[in-house]
């Protein structure tokens, strides 16, 4: 794959790849990035369409902000042209709204794959499902201008788009609570104070920013990572000991691999 394919540009999605970096681009600035289930479909897509040299995903979003959130087309009666309505749905059958829900939701998760690691690099707002694509990614870069908000329930609504698991991880039970139910903006500073941002820069240094951590995750070995990535994750879930124990079998299996031992 030469240098900067174009995999994927539909639905203001564009996937590009760069040997073993892609690139994720929200491409609808007029609507500040604003999402829709097209949108989520093509989000999909472009992680299924990965090639398997691609160990760092950039997500980005073209203009001013990163995402403003669900469109709020979704929630008129007619809704997005060839798409049921919100209100549609829910009138209709649980269960056909759970499983509309769980393929939202893919295109939420794929960004936590072990074999990848992801960086969101986030200015201006990111609100609502562009918070929760935010949280869905490894690691985020943000502006000094980022506005973080969960407006889901100020619209009697919950993050549903698999936010909340991440965003308590990294903030804590009682201000992940406060966040959600207020709806109130997080900025810059206090997301690096909290966890929510790995490193904020100035709006004009945010790309070149995630570039040189992508170059940085890119020299280490690529099983030592994958493998210190699941140990990590694995340790939310384990006790002291169990993640004792699962530390050994990992460096098991990286010594086995250095000295060229197969199974």
């Amino acid at each position: 794959m030469t240098s900067l394919d174009t995999v994927l540009d539909k639905d203001g999605v564009r996937l590009t790849v760069d040997d073993a970096v892609a690139t994720v681009t929200l491409t609808n600035p007029a609507k500040r990035n604003a999402q829709s289930p097209a949108l989520w479909r093509a989000l999909t897509e472009a992680g299924r369409a990965l090639p398997g040299t691609v160990r760092v995903v950039l997500l980005r979003g073209e203009g001013k902000s990163f995402s403003a959130g669900l469109d709020r087309q979704a929630f008129t009666p007619e809704g997005f042209d060839g798409e049921p309505s919100f209100l549609d749905m829910a009138r209709g059958p649980e269960a056909e709204l759970d499983a509309t829900i769980a393929e939202y939701q893919e295109a939420f998760t794929w960004w936590r794959r072990n074999d990848l690691v992801s960086i969101a690099t986030v200015q201006g707002h990111a609100i609502g499902a562009g918070f929760q694509l935010a949280l869905a990614c490894d690691l985020r870069i943000v502006a000094e201008d980022v506005q973080f908000a969960m407006r889901e329930t100020s619209l009697g609504l919950v993050p549903d788009l698999t936010g909340t698991h991440p965003l308590v991880n990294l903030v804590g039970y009682a201000r992940a609570l406060e966040i959600c139910a207020t709806g109130r903006f997080v900025h810059a500073e206090e997301a690096e104070r909290t966890g929510l941002a790995n490193l904020v820069v100035p709006a004009d240094q945010l790309d070149a920013a995630a570039r040189d951590l992508a170059a940085a995750l890119v020299a280490a070995p690529r099983d030592a990572v994958v493998e210190t990535k699941a140990l990590l994750k694995g340790a939310l879930s384990r006790d002291y000991e169990e993640q004792r124990v699962a530390e050994r079998a990992a460096q098991g299996r990286r010594l086995r691999d250095l000295a060229g031992i197969t199974d």
